[in-house]
């Protein structure tokens, strides 16, 4: 009896203890199966700050439809802590092949060249090009037409870059290799607009009365997020987990949060 009551709880404790280890057994299996680079974490690669999409708040906390999005994907992933590296946009959708992330959320368009080298998830944000001028330009610059002669301000390696070189003949492109500056070579007149996504140009309209949007052209684009090639175990969870938040609501109350209309 005596051995019989020792042995009972200590049963109890070897069956809690390997209940605890199979945990994380499960746990390591799954950061296996999807191939993170840090196991309990989802890795990701962005080119910030690109406002409205990827920002750091006053107290260093990454902010914005893209982030917020990102965050509740790996809530829905099995609770992963998310991680964010920051890198030139030029390239980004390489990084995950590199092993220096495990995806890329950086508001970037599907495009064929970009996956002949990523794999990309399901669209999750429609997006079109867009003209941002000074305000008192408004009335001139406002077509494709009106910027003969002109120079415009891209960034390096995007859309709206082909955009540009396919669209707009007799203007001088100048690229950038980030948002903030084309937004300095405008208020600095060294460019006449900047042609980029039209959530960006929008934003910046928004809260800089000295600028103003002019024009939409529009080119269908869709953003996805990047995973390697070979890592569809990880594009098909977060396939699921994006279609979860568009189910649970999710989805649309962060569009709502940086959008403010129905997506």
């Amino acid at each position: 009896m005596r051995i019989a009551r020792i042995a009972t709880p200590l049963i109890a404790l070897s069956l809690v203890l390997a209940a605890c280890g199979g945990d994380d057994t499960a746990d390591t299996a799954a950061a296996t199966d999807l191939n993170l680079i840090a196991a309990g974490s989802l890795t990701v690669c962005t080119d910030a700050p690109y406002e409205p999409f990827e920002f750091q708040d006053e107290s260093g906390e990454w902010t914005g439809f893209d982030m917020d999005l990102m965050r509740a994907i790996a809530t829905e992933m099995g609770d992963l802590n998310l991680t964010v590296t920051v890198q030139p946009f030029d390239g980004i959708w390489l990084a995950p092949r590199a092993g220096t992330c495990d995806i890329v959320a950086s508001a970037m368009t599907i495009t064929e060249e970009r996956q002949a080298n990523a794999l990309f998830t399901d669209p999750y944000f429609d997006a079109d090009q867009s003209l941002l001028v000074r305000a008192e330009d408004a009335e001139t610059l406002v077509d494709a037409a009106s910027l003969n002669g002109k120079t415009v301000a891209v960034q390096t390696g995007t859309t709206g870059e082909t955009y540009a070189a396919e669209n707009l003949a007799g203007t001088t492109i100048v690229s950038f290799d980030e948002p903030a500056a084309m937004f300095l070579a405008l208020e600095g007149r060294q460019v006449d607009a900047i042609l980029q996504d039209l959530p960006v140009n929008a934003e910046r309209a928004l809260t800089n009365d000295a600028t103003a949007l002019t024009a939409t052209f529009a080119t269908g684009e869709q953003y996805g997020f990047a995973v390697a090639q070979e890592n569809t175990a990880l594009a098909d969870a977060v396939n699921a987990a994006l279609a979860a938040t568009r189910s649970a609501g999710t989805y649309q109350e962060i569009f709502e949060k940086y959008f403010g209309t129905a997506s």
